[in-house]
């Protein structure tokens, strides 16, 4: 009876050892083997050429009268007469004001009349030199008297001409600063003149455009208020660079004269390039922002390759890129997230 029960149990784990081993032979059938390759990423190309480019900045500027100056008296006094009216237009050497020179006039009669004496004395000193009555020494005091006498009245008829404050140049008067009776001195501003009838536009550019301004160059602009576009002609620029702002400063001739146009005012400034004709552009969201730098995405071969570029002008849609692309490269434009370096890639469309 005990050897039955022991071929039983020798019988059972053969047939346990066999199912086992069948099972391992039979495992890889079941495992699917070895993992396959994800499929290519499908995106859109865009294939670099060379292209004309011409870059426009905005800047802000203002508009100055083309010459503009504080009026002042030349000396202190009361004011007898002003012709300031705010807001006219005045010619060059106009009358502006008046000021007290009674003093002064007294002063120059009372000269005028000692030379009149001291003509006529040095009139009869010559012709008692010419028979020998006086000395050459006492002719030539007589005639020094004379012209001492000229030079004070020279003197007197200057400073009268002072108390006379008269325009500098053809413009527009601005508020007046005093009033008819006023005690004023050389510190007092008695008004502003501006000449607008020629107008000046004055704006920045950032240092690495300063070469390439040019004299002549062709600006536009626009104010708060008026909806139409004013141009204007650069004449100059400074001769230095500030450094605290790293900046260009450029004047221009506005052209033409318009109403709305008036000294002060700010203006939104247009400059338009020369457009290079070897420029690089690519979409906008082809660009990949870096912590250090920007990189893009190109195909080669069926494979993603990530390169370093280095931006410059941009537009609506497109970004200038001044190194690292070359005419033919094709830039990935479509699913950047999604792909990684080196993977594969499918391009769907060319999309210029």
């Amino acid at each position: 009876m005990r050897l039955f029960f022991f071929a039983v149990a020798v019988c059972s784990l053969s047939l346990v050892s066999c199912g086992g081993k069948k099972d391992k032979i039979q495992a890889p059938k079941n495992g699917g083997g070895a993992a396959k390759a994800p499929p290519p990423s499908k995106v859109d190309g865009y294939i670099v050429r060379l292209e004309a480019f011409q870059s426009t900045i905005e800047m802000p500027g203002s508009i100055v009268a083309n010459e503009v100056t504080e009026i002042h008296p030349e000396v202190s006094g009361r004011i007898v007469q002003l012709n300031l009216v705010e807001g006219r237009y005045v010619g060059k050497g106009a009358v502006l004001a008046k000021l007290y020179d009674g003093d002064l006039q007294a002063q120059l009669r009372k000269v005028q009349v000692q030379l009149a004496l001291a003509k006529k004395t040095e009139e009869r000193q010559a012709q008692l030199l010419k028979i020998q009555g006086i000395s050459q020494q006492d002719y030539d005091i007589s005639l020094l008297q004379v012209n001492n006498l000229n030079a004070d009245i020279g003197i007197l008829q200057t400073s009268i001409a002072k108390t006379v404050v008269r325009a500098p140049f053809s413009g527009k008067i601005g508020l007046n600063k005093v009033s008819p009776g006023a005690y004023v001195s050389p510190a007092s501003v008695l008004a502003t003149i501006s000449q607008t009838d020629q107008l000046k536009l004055d704006f920045t550019v950032p240092e690495k455009y300063s070469g390439r301004i040019k004299i002549g160059q062709l600006v536009s602009f626009t104010i708060e208020g008026a909806k139409k576009e004013f141009g204007a002609k650069v004449v100059a620029t400074e001769s230095n660079v500030m450094e605290t702002t790293r900046t260009l400063t450029v004047r221009a001739a506005v052209m033409g004269k318009d109403d709305a146009l008036m000294p002060g005012a700010f203006a939104k400034v247009l400059l338009s390039f020369d457009p290079d004709p070897n420029t690089i552009l690519v979409p906008t969201q082809a660009i990949l922002p870096q912590a250090r730098g920007k990189k893009v995405i190109l195909f080669k071969g069926g494979t993603a390759v990530f390169a370093d570029v280095v931006t410059g002008e941009r537009d609506s849609a497109r970004v200038q890129i001044t190194q690292g692309l070359k005419e033919g490269d094709t830039v990935v434009v479509t699913g950047l997230l999604s792909v990684r370096p080196e993977g594969k890639l499918l391009i769907g469309r060319i999309v210029n």
